[in-house]
Protein backbone atom coordinates (compact mmCIF):
# COMPACT_ATOMS: atom_id res chain seq x y z
CA UNK A 1 0.00 0.00 0.00
CA UNK A 2 1.33 3.42 -0.97
CA UNK A 3 2.18 5.63 2.00
CA UNK A 4 0.39 8.98 1.91
CA UNK A 5 2.87 11.87 1.74
CA UNK A 6 2.62 15.19 3.56
CA UNK A 7 1.17 17.05 0.57
CA UNK A 8 -1.52 14.44 -0.08
CA UNK A 9 -2.43 14.25 3.60
CA UNK A 10 -2.48 18.05 3.87
CA UNK A 11 -4.64 18.54 0.82
CA UNK A 12 -7.22 16.08 2.15
CA UNK A 13 -7.29 17.90 5.49
CA UNK A 14 -7.58 21.28 3.75
CA UNK A 15 -10.58 19.99 1.80
CA UNK A 16 -12.16 18.56 4.95
CA UNK A 17 -11.92 21.81 6.88
CA UNK A 18 -12.09 24.65 4.40
CA UNK A 19 -13.63 23.14 1.27
CA UNK A 20 -14.04 25.65 -1.54
CA UNK A 21 -12.67 28.52 0.58
CA UNK A 22 -9.38 26.69 0.98
CA UNK A 23 -9.33 25.85 -2.69
CA UNK A 24 -9.68 29.55 -3.54
CA UNK A 25 -6.69 30.39 -1.34
CA UNK A 26 -4.62 27.70 -3.04
CA UNK A 27 -5.63 28.75 -6.54
CA UNK A 28 -5.06 32.43 -5.79
CA UNK A 29 -1.39 31.82 -4.96
CA UNK A 30 -0.47 29.04 -7.38
CA UNK A 31 0.51 31.38 -10.22
CA UNK A 32 2.82 33.60 -8.15
CA UNK A 33 4.29 31.14 -5.61
CA UNK A 34 3.54 27.44 -6.03
CA UNK A 35 6.29 26.74 -3.49
CA UNK A 36 4.39 28.71 -0.84
CA UNK A 37 1.19 26.81 -1.65
CA UNK A 38 3.01 23.47 -1.36
CA UNK A 39 4.67 24.38 1.93
CA UNK A 40 1.46 25.85 3.36
CA UNK A 41 -0.47 22.66 2.61
CA UNK A 42 2.32 20.35 3.76
CA UNK A 43 3.07 22.16 7.00
CA UNK A 44 -0.24 23.69 8.03
CA UNK A 45 -2.53 20.84 7.07
CA UNK A 46 -0.28 17.85 6.48
CA UNK A 47 1.78 18.29 9.64
CA UNK A 48 -0.25 20.39 12.08
CA UNK A 49 -3.96 19.97 11.37
CA UNK A 50 -3.45 16.23 10.88
CA UNK A 51 -2.25 15.84 14.47
CA UNK A 52 -4.85 14.19 16.68
CA UNK A 53 -4.16 15.86 20.01
CA UNK A 54 -7.00 18.37 19.63
CA UNK A 55 -10.28 17.90 17.76
CA UNK A 56 -10.98 20.02 14.66
CA UNK A 57 -13.74 22.09 16.28
CA UNK A 58 -11.39 23.09 19.10
CA UNK A 59 -8.64 23.89 16.58
CA UNK A 60 -10.88 26.16 14.53
CA UNK A 61 -12.17 27.91 17.66
CA UNK A 62 -8.54 28.61 18.57
CA UNK A 63 -7.75 29.91 15.08
CA UNK A 64 -10.83 32.14 14.80
CA UNK A 65 -9.93 33.65 18.18
CA UNK A 66 -6.27 34.12 17.22
CA UNK A 67 -7.00 35.73 13.85
CA UNK A 68 -9.64 37.98 15.41
CA UNK A 69 -7.15 39.12 18.06
CA UNK A 70 -4.39 39.75 15.52
CA UNK A 71 -6.76 41.93 13.53
CA UNK A 72 -4.63 42.00 10.39
CA UNK A 73 -5.66 38.87 8.48
CA UNK A 74 -9.29 39.31 7.43
CA UNK A 75 -9.12 37.04 4.34
CA UNK A 76 -7.66 34.23 6.43
CA UNK A 77 -10.19 34.87 9.19
CA UNK A 78 -13.02 34.42 6.70
CA UNK A 79 -11.52 31.12 5.52
CA UNK A 80 -11.36 29.86 9.11
CA UNK A 81 -14.83 31.10 10.04
CA UNK A 82 -15.98 29.04 7.07
CA UNK A 83 -13.85 26.15 8.34
CA UNK A 84 -15.24 26.43 11.86
CA UNK A 85 -18.78 26.14 10.52
CA UNK A 86 -17.74 23.13 8.44
CA UNK A 87 -16.36 21.21 11.41
CA UNK A 88 -19.22 21.68 13.86
CA UNK A 89 -19.28 25.23 15.19
CA UNK A 90 -22.66 26.94 15.24
CA UNK A 91 -23.18 30.57 14.30
CA UNK A 92 -23.60 31.48 17.95
CA UNK A 93 -20.39 29.64 18.90
CA UNK A 94 -18.46 31.90 16.55
CA UNK A 95 -20.30 35.03 17.68
CA UNK A 96 -19.35 34.20 21.28
CA UNK A 97 -15.69 33.69 20.42
CA UNK A 98 -15.62 37.05 18.64
CA UNK A 99 -17.43 38.88 21.46
CA UNK A 100 -15.01 37.36 23.97
CA UNK A 101 -12.02 38.77 22.08
CA UNK A 102 -13.18 42.31 22.92
CA UNK A 103 -11.53 41.84 26.31
CA UNK A 104 -8.17 40.87 24.81
CA UNK A 105 -7.77 42.77 21.54
CA UNK A 106 -10.40 45.51 21.84
CA UNK A 107 -13.62 46.37 20.07
CA UNK A 108 -12.24 47.34 16.63
CA UNK A 109 -10.93 43.82 16.03
CA UNK A 110 -14.18 42.27 17.22
CA UNK A 111 -16.31 44.57 15.06
CA UNK A 112 -14.21 43.68 12.01
CA UNK A 113 -14.46 39.98 12.81
CA UNK A 114 -18.22 40.16 13.26
CA UNK A 115 -18.51 41.83 9.88
CA UNK A 116 -16.37 39.03 8.41
CA UNK A 117 -18.76 36.49 9.93
CA UNK A 118 -21.72 38.30 8.35
CA UNK A 119 -20.06 38.12 4.96
CA UNK A 120 -19.20 34.44 5.29
CA UNK A 121 -22.77 33.59 6.32
CA UNK A 122 -24.20 35.57 3.41
CA UNK A 123 -21.99 33.70 0.95
CA UNK A 124 -22.78 30.31 2.48
CA UNK A 125 -26.51 31.05 2.37
CA UNK A 126 -26.18 32.00 -1.32
CA UNK A 127 -24.53 28.60 -1.87
CA UNK A 128 -27.49 26.87 -0.25
CA UNK A 129 -25.75 26.07 3.05
CA UNK A 130 -27.97 26.33 6.12
CA UNK A 131 -25.84 26.67 9.24
CA UNK A 132 -27.09 25.90 12.72
CA UNK A 133 -27.83 28.98 14.84
CA UNK A 134 -26.81 27.26 18.08
CA UNK A 135 -27.63 27.94 21.69
CA UNK A 136 -28.90 31.32 22.81
CA UNK A 137 -27.88 33.06 26.03
CA UNK A 138 -30.48 32.27 28.68
CA UNK A 139 -28.93 33.58 31.91
CA UNK A 140 -29.67 37.29 31.88
CA UNK A 141 -27.82 38.93 34.78
CA UNK A 142 -29.41 41.72 36.80
CA UNK A 143 -27.28 44.90 36.99
CA UNK A 144 -26.97 44.66 40.77
CA UNK A 145 -25.64 41.10 40.47
CA UNK A 146 -22.87 41.75 37.95
CA UNK A 147 -20.02 42.04 40.45
CA UNK A 148 -20.98 38.93 42.40
CA UNK A 149 -21.47 36.89 39.23
CA UNK A 150 -18.12 38.15 37.91
CA UNK A 151 -16.40 37.17 41.16
CA UNK A 152 -17.89 33.69 40.90
CA UNK A 153 -16.78 33.31 37.28
CA UNK A 154 -13.23 34.39 38.08
CA UNK A 155 -13.09 32.16 41.14
CA UNK A 156 -14.17 29.16 39.08
CA UNK A 157 -11.13 29.72 36.85
CA UNK A 158 -8.78 30.37 39.80
CA UNK A 159 -9.98 30.54 43.40
CA UNK A 160 -7.36 33.18 44.30
CA UNK A 161 -7.73 35.52 41.33
CA UNK A 162 -10.22 38.02 42.78
CA UNK A 163 -8.02 38.50 45.84
CA UNK A 164 -4.93 38.86 43.63
CA UNK A 165 -6.64 41.59 41.59
CA UNK A 166 -7.78 43.45 44.70
CA UNK A 167 -4.35 43.30 46.32
CA UNK A 168 -2.70 44.56 43.14
CA UNK A 169 -5.05 47.39 42.15
CA UNK A 170 -7.69 48.21 44.79
CA UNK A 171 -5.69 51.11 46.24
CA UNK A 172 -4.30 52.43 42.96
CA UNK A 173 -7.16 51.77 40.51
CA UNK A 174 -10.26 50.21 42.09
CA UNK A 175 -12.28 51.02 38.98
CA UNK A 176 -10.03 48.71 36.96
CA UNK A 177 -10.78 45.85 39.35
CA UNK A 178 -14.50 46.53 39.08
CA UNK A 179 -14.42 46.66 35.28
CA UNK A 180 -12.44 43.41 35.01
CA UNK A 181 -14.81 41.60 37.36
CA UNK A 182 -17.85 42.98 35.53
CA UNK A 183 -16.42 41.78 32.21
CA UNK A 184 -16.44 38.22 33.52
CA UNK A 185 -20.14 38.56 34.27
CA UNK A 186 -20.92 40.30 30.98
CA UNK A 187 -19.01 37.93 28.68
CA UNK A 188 -17.52 34.84 30.32
CA UNK A 189 -20.70 34.35 32.34
CA UNK A 190 -22.82 33.98 29.21
CA UNK A 191 -24.00 30.38 29.20
CA UNK A 192 -24.08 29.44 25.51
CA UNK A 193 -20.43 28.44 25.11
CA UNK A 194 -18.71 26.05 27.48
CA UNK A 195 -15.73 27.15 29.54
CA UNK A 196 -13.35 24.72 27.86
CA UNK A 197 -13.90 26.39 24.48
CA UNK A 198 -13.69 29.85 26.07
CA UNK A 199 -10.27 29.08 27.51
CA UNK A 200 -9.04 27.55 24.26
CA UNK A 201 -10.00 30.80 22.52
CA UNK A 202 -8.30 33.01 25.11
CA UNK A 203 -5.11 30.94 25.30
CA UNK A 204 -4.78 31.03 21.51
CA UNK A 205 -5.40 34.79 21.34
CA UNK A 206 -2.94 35.68 24.11
CA UNK A 207 -0.32 33.37 22.60
CA UNK A 208 -0.38 35.06 19.19
CA UNK A 209 -0.54 38.56 20.67
CA UNK A 210 2.65 37.74 22.55
CA UNK A 211 2.52 40.75 24.86
CA UNK A 212 0.67 39.50 27.94
CA UNK A 213 2.69 36.80 29.72
CA UNK A 214 0.98 37.11 33.15
CA UNK A 215 -2.46 36.97 31.56
CA UNK A 216 -1.52 33.98 29.38
CA UNK A 217 -0.15 32.21 32.43
CA UNK A 218 -3.41 32.83 34.28
CA UNK A 219 -5.53 31.51 31.42
CA UNK A 220 -3.39 28.41 30.87
CA UNK A 221 -3.86 27.65 34.56
CA UNK A 222 -7.58 28.42 34.23
CA UNK A 223 -7.86 26.18 31.19
CA UNK A 224 -6.36 23.29 33.14
CA UNK A 225 -8.78 24.03 35.99
CA UNK A 226 -11.83 23.75 33.70
CA UNK A 227 -10.82 20.52 32.01
CA UNK A 228 -8.15 21.12 29.39
CA UNK A 229 -5.20 18.75 29.53
CA UNK A 230 -1.56 19.75 29.35
CA UNK A 231 -1.30 17.95 26.01
CA UNK A 232 -4.24 19.92 24.62
CA UNK A 233 -2.58 23.22 25.59
CA UNK A 234 0.62 21.99 23.93
CA UNK A 235 -1.41 21.40 20.77
CA UNK A 236 -2.77 24.96 20.87
CA UNK A 237 0.80 26.25 20.99
CA UNK A 238 1.85 24.04 18.08
CA UNK A 239 -1.20 25.16 16.08
CA UNK A 240 -0.31 28.81 16.65
CA UNK A 241 3.00 28.33 14.81
CA UNK A 242 0.91 28.45 11.64
CA UNK A 243 -0.62 31.84 12.43
CA UNK A 244 2.03 33.73 14.42
CA UNK A 245 5.25 31.81 13.85
CA UNK A 246 7.50 29.90 16.19
CA UNK A 247 8.54 32.64 18.68
CA UNK A 248 5.07 33.14 20.22
CA UNK A 249 4.52 29.37 20.28
CA UNK A 250 7.88 28.81 22.01
CA UNK A 251 7.13 31.56 24.53
CA UNK A 252 3.66 30.14 25.16
CA UNK A 253 5.07 26.65 25.65
CA UNK A 254 7.60 28.00 28.17
CA UNK A 255 4.75 29.61 30.10
CA UNK A 256 2.87 26.29 30.04
CA UNK A 257 6.01 24.62 31.45
CA UNK A 258 6.02 27.15 34.31
CA UNK A 259 2.35 26.49 35.07
CA UNK A 260 2.78 22.72 35.07
CA UNK A 261 5.86 22.96 37.33
CA UNK A 262 4.03 25.25 39.79
CA UNK A 263 0.93 23.05 39.85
Amino acid sequence: MKTENRLERGYKKLQEIDGSAGEEVKNGLSDISPDLVKYMIEYSFGDIYSRDGLDLKSKEIAVVAALTALGNAEPQLKVHINGALNVGCTINDIKEIIIQMSGYSGFPTTINAMNALKEVLKNREADGIKDLIGEEVTNEIAPEDRYKVGENELSELDSNQVEILKNAYDEFSPDLVKLIVHSYADVIGRNNLNKRYRQIATIAALTVLGNAKPQLKFHINAGLNVGLTTDEVKEIMILMTVYAGFPPAINGTNILKEVVKER
